[in-house]
């Protein structure tokens, strides 16, 4: 067998199913014959970042065995799409294997014309994401948004492992939640499930009020109060100085009242906003990421606070922090190839 062929991960009725294919009028390759292309033992995932674009490989025990980063190129959808392309084949060139690619995104992927939406890079919005990236690398690509590949990657091998429903919530400069059943992606029939973040806060009271403007359009989503923004705009609001949320929180724990008061506030909220996900789902576990979930307080005082808006006498759900940290969304984003049906 030529070497070339042996580097690709095919065999020979590979190779043989790949040649009739393209001997078919036109030289197409079916999506049957394009998945005889793809390497089943190794797998690709991408991270599609705002700022930066990450690539890692997972072997099927999931040990890395090469990871790179580059610059998100700025408001250039080909300039990302050629940035992803170079990066997927030195990938391939470092494990010498042709792999299936999987890949992290903001935003989501409209269910009516296949095109971004809701992208902070925006440079992507309105566009077929998906098909440019599968005729570019001439293979599948699965695609799921960066809440639905930690929900993945921790429910695969991270704080949810062996855990049949894992809700992931990531709370950084957004908030994003995702689903896994059974290790896979739930995205629902259309599309948003997961969607937590654009909820109503519930119950709001006094001091939630006046419901902020979400850029959705809403008043009083979710977002609008637990991401790190969220937390700034309440702190100000009550009185306290420009501070953002990494500064709330440090100030916090060195004993300042008005910033301790703020992340009470913060905490209370969050607690009433799972506990509706634990009325829905009934979760084993929930898994937090993003940047304020290393706030290490939050796995011990968010539960004690969730018990009365929960419809259970006992409650079960564990509230945990990511086990693969910043890496989680990558390594998910390579898991989406982990089981043959993909419920995306």
């Amino acid at each position: 067998m030529p070497v070339d062929i042996c580097l690709a991960g095919l065999t020979v009725a590979d190779v043989r199913t790949l040649a009739r294919a393209r001997d078919r009028p036109g030289g197409r390759i079916d999506a049957t014959a394009r998945s005889a292309e793809v390497g089943g033992r190794v797998r690709i995932g991408i991270d599609l970042g705002g700022t930066k674009i990450e690539v890692v490989v997972l072997d099927e025990d999931g040990h890395e065995r090469h990871r790179r980063r580059a610059a998100t190129p700025q408001g250039d959808y080909e300039a990302t799409l050629a940035a992803i392309v170079a990066l997927v084949a030195d990938a391939e060139a470092a494990v010498c294997c042709r792999c299936s690619v999987g890949i992290g995104t903001p935003g989501s992927r409209s269910p009516v014309d296949g095109r971004m939406r809701n992208a902070n890079s925006t440079c992507l919005n309105g566009r077929p994401l998906l098909e440019d990236l599968e005729r570019r690398l001439a293979r599948p690509v699965r695609m799921a948004n960066d809440a639905d590949c930690l929900a993945v990657s921790e429910a695969v091998d991270g704080a949810g492992a062996g855990m049949r429903v894992v809700f992931a919530v990531i709370l950084g400069t957004g908030v994003g939640g995702g689903i896994a059943f059974d290790g896979r992606v739930w995205s629902g029939a259309n599309g948003v499930a997961g969607e937590w973040g654009h909820n109503p806060l519930p119950s709001p009271n006094d001091s939630d009020r006046p419901l902020p403007r979400c850029y959705c359009g809403r008043f009083g989503c979710i977002e609008t109060y637990l991401s790190g923004t969220g937390m700034a705009a309440d702190h100000r609001a009550q009185g306290g100085d420009a501070l953002d949320a990494r500064a709330i929180v440090a100030a916090a724990a060195a004993g300042d009242a008005g910033c301790e008061r703020t992340l009470q506030r913060y905490e209370v909220r969050l607690a009433r906003s799972l506990a509706g996900v634990i009325n829905l789902l009934d979760p084993e576990v929930i898994v937090l990421g993003g940047g304020l979930s290393n706030v290490a307080r939050f796995t011990r005082t968010v539960p004690r606070l969730w018990a009365p808006d929960v419809f259970s006498d006992r409650i079960d759900t564990r509230l945990a922090v990511s086990r693969h940290g910043d890496s989680s969304g990558v390594r998910g984003a390579a898991w989406l190839w982990r089981i043959g049906e993909f419920r995306g």
